[in-house]
């Protein structure tokens, strides 16, 4: 078989609706859109609570369970071996069942695993619960892009993926005050039954308010006939109960996927992204209190700083995108330059080893942070914006997804080998961290050309 090519576009928005949509439609009735994506804002939040928690508890965890600090790296890089393999078939499993019926799945498993794992008694069970676990969490993202992509036009894409994106901001911030108030009042079992608790009841209110845009009263005519013209990648159904019905579009095999440039791109792009991210979710209370000698209350105070300016970091990302495509600029030109820009400012990350100051590097780590988190808007839109059908577009978040993952189990456990190589020291950890922030900035500004749907030329 001939290598799939990318066909010849121009220099337009490959969704020519989204230019002529009809007016958005006013009132509650006709946003129920909005509403699907609080959901998995929700969703989001509380997944990153319950990976966050032994982050934020591991300190706390090492004399009862007898770590050492040579398994701490490992222990943390177990959850992201099954979450970054998870990604593949839970893409595929999503553009098959839906995102409704996957993601709840995926909730239910990661919390009893996270309630599970307030009963280990040692390392080897620890072990099994974080493996355990990275199953479990990762049909998210994927879910979440598929639902965008189902329910908003192409002018609102990346805003959208910035709210639902902010749950791992949201989660991670409010894990530092409310996981480390857990272990100051009842220790650090108490505090995953708690998340793992309110990870249940989640999955019921997903379960019960979360729709389908082509389900019966889902959502309003006017609402369907806006999202659709815009370019919404919406289809009548999951694959699962389309019957005989042959898809439209171009057929193309889920392997074919990996031939693309634009493909790899994205998850050379996205490991860099992560790589630094997770730094922020396994090792960053490590570093405030290991560097910088942050007691149990500062850590729950300042933790949570980055995390929050993060949030603002995205919800602009993803306005000043959508912005771009409404005065005129194409895909290509408003997604590559969040991209590019917002990769560039997060290695700024590099520079906290400089500053004496615990809060002069607390701010460069948030600068970063919010940086990081600014290009994470138009990441989570590209699945959509270059998906050859809608039944591709969980397909290629999780092959994205899966690579960016491939940096927690790296990050995580090349993190702890550094520290343990330089005497303890975070400078390695935070250079290279910068390094793959410049990466990541040449990588989507020059491996990916061109964001549009890809095509497949004839043999």
């Amino acid at each position: 078989m001939k290598t799939p090519r990318v066909a010849p576009a121009t220099d337009t928005p490959p969704q020519d609706e989204a230019a002529s949509a009809p007016p958005r439609p006013r009132g509650l009735r006709h946003n129920t859109r909005w509403l699907m994506v609080f959901l998995c804002f929700l969703g989001m939040t509380v997944n990153y609570v319950d990976r966050a928690t032994i982050s934020i508890s591991l300190p706390y965890m090492t004399d009862d369970l007898h770590i050492g600090p040579e398994w701490q790296g490992v222990i943390l890089s177990m959850f992201f071996v099954t979450y970054a393999l998870g990604q593949l078939p839970s893409g595929a499993l999503i553009d098959r069942y839906g995102e409704k019926k996957m993601f709840a799945i995926g909730g239910l498993i990661w919390s009893l695993v996270t309630v599970a794992t307030g009963f280990v008694r040692g390392i080897g069970s620890l072990l099994v619960a974080r493996l355990a676990l990275g199953a479990g969490e990762a049909p998210a993202y994927p879910s979440c892009a598929k639902s965008v992509s189902r329910w908003f036009p192409v002018r609102e894409r990346a805003l959208a993926n910035s709210v639902w994106d902010n749950g791992a901001r949201a989660g991670t911030a409010v894990a530092a005050p409310v996981v480390t108030a857990l272990i100051a009042w009842q220790g650090w079992r108490m505090a995953f039954w708690v998340t793992g608790g309110v990870a249940l009841l989640w999955v019921a209110l997903w379960l019960k308010a979360y729709r389908e845009p082509s389900a019966a009263g889902g959502i309003s005519a006017e609402e369907r006939a806006y999202v659709a013209a815009g370019g919404a990648r919406l289809e009548e159904a999951p694959a699962e109960d389309a019957g005989n019905t042959a898809p439209e579009g171009p057929t193309v095999r889920w392997r074919d996927l990996f031939r693309y440039r634009t493909v790899w791109g994205m998850m050379i792009g996205f490991f860099c992204l992560n790589y630094v991210i997770y730094f922020f979710i396994t090792w960053f209370p490590s570093y405030l209190v290991d560097a910088r000698g942050f007691d149990l209350l500062k850590l729950g105070f300042y933790g949570a700083l980055p995390g929050l300016v993060a949030i603002g970091g995205s919800l602009l990302g993803g306005w000043t995108s959508d912005t771009l495509l409404r005065r005129g600029w194409s895909v290509t030109r408003a997604r590559k330059t969040c991209l590019v820009c917002g990769m560039l400012f997060s290695s700024v990350i590099a520079f906290a080893v400089l500053v004496p100051s615990a809060m002069w590097a607390l701010t460069l780590l948030s600068v970063s942070y919010a940086s990081l988190a600014f290009s994470a808007a138009s990441v989570a839109s590209l699945p959509a914006d270059v998906a050859p059908t809608p039944r591709h577009v969980a397909s290629l978040g999780g092959i994205q997804n899966f690579a960016s993952n491939l940096a927690g189990v790296l990050g995580s456990t090349t993190t702890g080998l550094l520290l343990g190589f330089f005497n303890h020291s975070f400078v390695a950890p935070l250079v290279l961290s910068g390094a793959l922030c410049v990466v990541g900035a040449l990588t989507y500004g020059l491996v990916i050309k061109r964001v549009e749907p890809l095509r497949i030329s004839a043999a």
